[in-house]
């Protein structure tokens, strides 16, 4: 795979694909501009390397329609204070009067293309609609890390219809720190696993039990881990369709010498409200009709104690209900400890980037991943269609280079 550095852009047109996504609030204004801020190097070093820029990305879930609540606008004029510069919102992403306005750029010019998910073969990866994307460029680049698990049309179709593919400074990023973790980390190697269903972590879970050497459940998740340990949770959330599963990777991290870190205490409420009665109790103490909401104070230093050797850490999914304040100590304690480590710190995941951005400690994590999903499917050993796509463009140019 080859990246943006590594390819002669001069003169070049670039269609960047990038992740847009940004939230909005009632008024359509951005609220975090963070996703938009994190393509600025590449934008910025195509235009100073003489190049111009048609810049892609998907908004919401428009299923395949023209929704105007959900039109790239917002991004336009945010990106043109970023830039300082004109940054043109094509009609469309795709059309007559699109190819137009792509063809018409000179280096140093920027073009933002409408809503990709406004077509239905975004989503679809169709050949076509590919090839149209494909017209409006010379080189693709992928900086788009949190769609790389996707396959659709501007991730991975359009790259067998581009002479030239690379990956941005974004994507270089993410897997140069994802590599770090996993494939030759430094150890102790730590992962920090929470959210809600075992289900969703599964695969990842089983597939770290071979590289890591201690593993650390919080969350709604813990309680089916504990459930199947023989505790009583109450009236938690447990998947127990899974209780067999979960013995099982206990028992297989047992076998394999990894440390396996379940909740000793937890904040219990009476119902899962902000206004609930509220306690903290040992795991044995679980109150049958009450729901377990974050891990307890006991867990918070045990986990503290457990990260205090680890050379890395990877973290993703909060250890309990946190956006509701009650049930933010756990999370928040989390952010802390692995914020304050000397190891390499990786995050990864919608909420955990929220929990440590409400503490404020952005700056003392290594590297915070822009893909949840993206990221966790890197954590359970799978190829990102995105990447795999960028490889095999690649391919097609050294070989037909060698042809000729």
């Amino acid at each position: 795979m080859k990246y943006l550095t590594e390819i002669d852009i001069a003169g070049k047109r670039l269609f960047v694909r990038a992740d847009f996504n940004v939230p909005l609030d009632d008024n359509l204004n951005i609220t975090d501009d963070r996703r938009i801020r994190t393509v600025l190097p590449t934008i910025n070093y195509a235009l100073d390397e003489g190049a111009s820029v048609v810049l892609a990305s998907h908004m919401g879930r428009p299923k395949g329609k023209r929704v105007e609540n959900l039109s790239m606008a917002p991004v336009a004029r945010r990106l043109q204070r970023l830039l300082r510069k004109e940054v043109p919102l094509a009609p469309d992403c795709v059309g007559p009067e699109t190819l137009q306005m792509a063809r018409a750029l000179r280096p140093g010019d920027v073009l933002l293309l409408e809503n990709l998910r406004f077509h239905p073969e975004e989503e679809k990866n169709d050949p076509q609609f590919s090839q149209q994307l494909a017209e409006l460029a010379d080189v693709y680049v992928n900086d788009a890390f949190a769609v790389a698990h996707r396959a659709h049309a501007s991730v991975v179709g359009m790259t067998r219809y581009t002479a030239e593919c690379a990956a941005g400074f974004l994507l270089k990023d993410e897997i140069h720190y994802f590599h770090r973790s996993m494939e030759d980390p430094a150890r102790p190697l730590v992962a920090v696993i929470g959210g809600a269903k075992v289900s969703s972590k599964l695969a990842a879970l089983e597939h770290l039990l071979g590289r890591v050497d201690k593993i650390i459940i919080g969350g709604a998740m813990a309680n089916t881990f504990l459930k199947a340990a023989g505790q009583e949770v109450g009236a938690s959330l447990v998947q127990n369709d899974l209780l067999d599963t979960a013995k099982a990777l206990m028992d297989k991290a047992k076998e394999g010498g990894v440390k396996f870190y379940l909740p000793v205490d937890c904040v219990v409420a009476d119902r899962p409200d902000a206004k609930a009665e509220t306690n903290v109790c040992p795991v044995q103490e679980v109150p049958k009709t009450w729901s377990i909401m974050d891990i307890g104070p006991a867990t918070t230093r045990l986990y503290g104690e457990a990260l205090q050797n680890a050379k890395t850490i990877i973290w993703n999914g909060p250890m309990g209900k946190f956006e509701l304040d009650a049930y933010s100590r756990g999370t928040y304690a989390m952010v802390r400890h692995i914020a304050g480590s000397y190891a390499l710190t990786i995050v990864g995941g919608g909420d955990t980037d929220v929990a440590i951005e409400k503490v404020g400690e952005s700056e003392n994590i290594s590297y915070i991943s822009t893909g949840g999903g993206a990221f966790l499917e890197l954590l359970e050993g799978k190829l990102l269609p995105g990447i795999e796509a960028l490889e095999a463009c690649d391919t097609r140019e050294k070989q037909s280079s060698g042809h000729r």
